[in-house]
């Protein structure tokens, strides 16, 4: 399965900065294909590890660790970050990530 298939078409789409050319907030699935594309593009993944789902109700949360390179940069970094998904009618429609900025 796809993992873009558990998502609406509608999904609303938030950073915790904003994202080269878009700012914090995406709106449908065209947009959050397109951060994704970018997001791989522009970065090297070393390792991770998703911790997780935690759910209560209509969200769920899991936790991502990543060692990644900035391709554009060169630059290695840890990535610590949180999401929170929100699913209505059997499809995410709200993702909100959390990182320090």
């Amino acid at each position: 399965m796809d993992a873009m298939s558990l998502y609406s078409k509608d999904i609303v789409s938030v950073e915790a900065m904003d994202m080269p050319g878009s700012g914090r907030e995406m709106k449908g699935i065209d947009a959050v294909m397109g951060k994704g594309k970018w997001w791989t593009e522009n970065h090297e993944v070393h390792s991770s590890s998703v911790e997780g789902p935690l759910v209560t109700g209509t969200h769920f949360c899991v936790r991502f660790k990543m060692d990644v390179t900035n391709k554009p940069s060169g630059k290695r970094m840890p990535l610590d970050e949180l999401g929170v998904y929100q699913v209505a009618d059997g499809k995410i429609v709200r993702e909100e990530f959390f990182y320090p900025v």
